[in-house]
């Protein structure tokens, strides 16, 4: 298993980064994980995510799928580093997260990072989910973090306060994949991701047909009266 850690180093450009990298797992297989993390949103635990929209997708010859989104999420700077933030961007956050599912592997690797608020901080989040090796029904995440800043004299406190920030994140996001696990399960216990996929498309489509004869049979009343 990964270990936690935490440090600093320098980058190429000679600034300070904080490196975060923590260990996760989750007793659910990967199939199941997998189709919970395109549902994860929302949940009792995400509030603070207010939309999240599909920027570009595609599959790949290799059948990854690879997926770009936009999330917005609430942001409530500390009262000292408002000073620094227009008053339109001091309570929201702009995050993208760039992820590929490889169904081959058994593996979603993902990246996230803020385009809002940038200059005051930057925080980098690379996670890989994978197939736990000592127990196949459970899957393994690899977090690593990093966050930068740089504002003059202030920036080993404001990555202090990213990275509290940050594992206080790790925390409701683990408890909210948690909650739409269980959720998922009740439903599907036993599926395979195929599977899943493949019913909610026939609900999706049964649902639409149901629709139209609705539509339908209102039209043609419509004409008799």
């Amino acid at each position: 298993m990964f270990c936690t850690s935490a440090g600093y180093y320098r980058s190429k450009q000679g600034t300070m980064v904080k490196y975060f990298c923590c260990p996760g797992l989750l007793k659910s297989t990967w199939d199941q994980v997998c189709v919970a993390f395109w549902q994860r949103y929302p949940n009792p635990y995400s509030n603070h995510v207010l939309t999240e929209d599909i920027i570009f997708r595609e599959v790949t010859p290799t059948n990854c799928l690879i997926s770009r989104r936009l999330l917005t999420k609430t942001s409530r700077a500390p009262r000292w580093m408002e000073r620094y933030l227009p008053k339109h961007m001091a309570s929201s956050a702009y995050i993208i997260e760039d992820s590929i599912v490889d169904p081959q592997k058994r593996t979603i690797t993902t990246l996230t990072w803020n385009i809002s608020h940038a200059r005051l901080m930057s925080v980098e989040e690379r996670c890989e989910y994978r197939v736990n090796p000592e127990n196949s029904s459970w899957t393994e995440i690899k977090r690593e973090a990093w966050i930068s800043s740089t504002v003059y004299g202030l920036s080993r406190a404001i990555q202090e306060f990213g990275l509290a920030r940050f594992k206080n994140s790790v925390t409701k996001t683990m408890k909210g994949f948690e909650h739409v696990l269980a959720k998922l399960q009740g439903e599907t216990p036993s599926r395979t991701l195929a599977e899943t996929a493949t019913e909610r498309a026939r609900e999706t489509a049964l649902a639409a047909k149901e629709k139209a004869k609705d539509l339908a049979t209102h039209a043609q009343k419509k004409q008799y009266v």
